[in-house]
């Protein structure tokens, strides 16, 4: 509130406002728009690039074992069928054999193949290294030859943690060197039954390159896990704890590739991975998520210094503009408070022909509207005071005056002593209701003493056809109203209803409550109003206050109903004034609505 409070009310706190507004909000807008789009672009980018990393190191091992299976075919071979399937063998048929394997090394470029073993069922064998040898246990104990023997079609690739056994048929290890064998059965032509097995052992380190060469970020890794989700190469690098891998290992791999991010105790991690179409092993790609996204953060750090410099701009303009356009209107704003403590002959002196200027002319110019206006209300007031004293006047009706005087006079004649005592009194007491000493509300009670007065002259007049009644609740007497409203209703009532009429008149006034709303009714008994006339009254009574001035009532003396009705209205609200209901022949019921209050 008090920031609210600061900024009305002051046009250089405005100007401000404005200046961040038209500035820094729009730059702002525009470079979160930019950097939402730039970090989706280039993390969208990023996440390609690195699944297209990981789809082509899981392609290079597929061409790699795709090539390395090709020795596959020499179990396919007759003298290798022949060698393995009879119980004996000659020199020639082991050297052809032997010569077999250095044509697929020749033809192939096997860099990588460390051996070549065969074995049959009971355990004679042949190897690149050893040549011809003989198991001292039965092959089939091997789990791996038990496996190939139910399912003959497949293929194992074991790495060495596994494959102690198959790395060993013929004896022979491999110092300082890991080895990677890959394990197929060998079947008989016709049969297709299984007469033995082909191992052949790679160098693990060509695994090991492949992860090494292909780099992912600048502390990503690569490791491969096989189709069981358990590790089977894991490269040297210190980002690839332990911790790390197994809460990766835990989150399902089901597509053949895809990628996600995994949030982790240090700091989120990526995750891309992509499946070998012929090993089945996943090869996983694991790079904090930071340096996927390094780019979108050297953008969003250009934003942030490219809205502080806008700001710096802004906040420069804003001062020069500032001083070049408050100095004047801060001259024009100490002359308007001297114009509205009262000194009407401050001046402005205006510089040049800016709006600024303007308004110091237009300033000058008021001032002499308002002394002009304000000589112009002196005159008008004199007016109305004059106006008001001919209305006070008017309330004093000449015909009731010069008729009550002649009843006095007549009455006098007759020697009627008490009769003229009453009605002069009343008479007086009348006028000074009347005037009350220039105040416009009365209370209930002094406005129905002021209608009995009235009453009481009228009836001294018309004896012989006016009775009266006065039914208010003293309750309802208590609270204000303006004076002169129940005098014209019964004046109305007397003069266009009971002396139109033959026979006793009555009139009754009561009073009741209608919700929030004090009601007086004035009721008589006269000729009432034909319903065409009480239509044209109904209209009259909403004719506005200036109207009245032209459109006098017709009835002797009073300001008429059209005037009670329109000062209640004045002072109440359109809700509140006039009502009037008559039946032609029966009588008339006029009442008047004011608050309760």
């Amino acid at each position: 509130m008090k920031l609210i409070k600061w900024i009305t009310s002051s046009l250089r706190a405005k100007l401000l406002s404005m200046f961040i507004i038209l500035t820094a909000v729009p730059l702002l807008v525009v470079g979160l728009i930019s950097y939402q789009k730039s970090y989706n672009t280039v993390s969208d980018h990023s996440k390609a690039s690195t699944q297209l990393v990981a789809d082509q190191l899981a392609r290079n091992m597929d061409i790699l074992f795709g090539d390395t299976e090709r020795i596959l075919e020499m179990g396919k071979d007759p003298q290798v069928l022949q060698f393995l399937y009879s119980q004996s063998e000659t020199y020639q048929e082991a050297k052809s054999i032997l010569q077999t394997f250095k044509f697929y090394r020749e033809t192939y470029k096997y860099d990588k193949v460390l051996n070549i073993s065969m074995v049959n069922f009971y355990g004679k064998g042949i190897s690149e290294r050893k040549g011809v040898f003989q198991l001292d246990r039965n092959p089939l104990r091997n789990p791996y030859f038990q496996y190939l023997t139910q399912y003959p079609d497949a293929v194992l690739r074991i790495p060495e943690s596994s494959s102690s056994d198959s790395n060993r048929l013929d004896g022979f290890t491999y110092p300082d060197q890991n080895a990677l064998s890959i394990i197929a059965a060998i079947k008989q032509r016709i049969t297709h039954e299984v007469i033995g097995f082909i191992v052949i052992d790679l160098n693990e380190a060509m695994i090991d390159d492949f992860l090494k060469n292909t780099v992912i970020g600048k502390t990503g890794f690569f490791y491969i896990n096989d189709r069981y989700g358990t590790t089977v190469f894991q490269p040297q690098s210190p980002a690839a704890s332990p911790a790390i891998l197994e809460q990766i290992d835990q989150e399902p791999m089901t597509a053949a590739s895809d990628s996600f991010v995994l949030s982790t105790k240090a700091k989120p991690q990526f995750i891309v991975y992509s499946t070998s179409q012929i090993t089945g092993w996943k090869i996983v790609g694991v790079v904090p998520f930071q340096e996927i996204i390094a780019e979108a953060n050297g953008i969003r750090q250009l934003i942030i210094v490219s809205v502080a410099l806008s700001a710096v701009f802004a906040l420069t303009l804003y001062f020069f503009l500032t001083n070049r356009l408050t100095h004047p209107i801060q001259i024009l704003m100490n002359k308007m408070r001297k114009a509205s403590g009262g000194y009407l002959d401050a001046k402005v002196t205006p510089s040049g022909t800016d709006e600024i200027a303007d308004l110091g002319n237009s300033f000058n110019r008021m001032i002499e509207e308002i002394k002009s206006l304000m000589e112009k209300n002196r005159r008008e007031q004199e007016q109305k005071q004059m106006a008001e004293l001919r209305t006070l006047q008017a309330q004093i009706n000449p015909h009731f005056l010069y008729n009550t005087l002649d009843s006095i006079i007549w009455m006098a004649e007759a020697e009627k002593k008490e009769s003229v005592i009453k009605l002069v009194k009343a008479l007086a007491r009348f006028f000074r209701l009347s005037l009350n000493k220039g105040r416009d509300w009365i209370s209930v009670k002094t406005e129905l003493e002021h209608a009995h007065t009235y009453l009481v002259i009228q009836q001294m007049r018309y004896h012989d056809i006016l009775q009266y009644e006065i039914k208010v609740d003293p309750e309802l007497q208590v609270y204000p109203i303006l004076k002169m409203s129940l005098q014209p209703l019964i004046e109305n009532a007397i003069y266009h209803g009971i002396k139109n009429k033959r026979g006793q008149g009555l009139i009754i006034i009561s009073g009741h409550v209608e919700d929030r709303d004090l009601v007086l009714t004035v009721e008589d008994n006269g000729i009432g109003i034909t319903p065409e006339r009480l239509a044209e009254l109904r209209e009259e009574l909403e004719l506005p206050v200036d109207s009245l001035a032209v459109k006098q009532d017709d009835q002797e003396g009073g300001f008429g109903l059209q005037n009670v009705h329109q000062r209640i209205r004045l002072y109440f609200g359109q809700r509140y004034g006039v009502e009037i209901e008559s039946v032609y022949r029966e009588g008339s019921k006029i009442s008047i609505r004011i608050p309760k209050k």
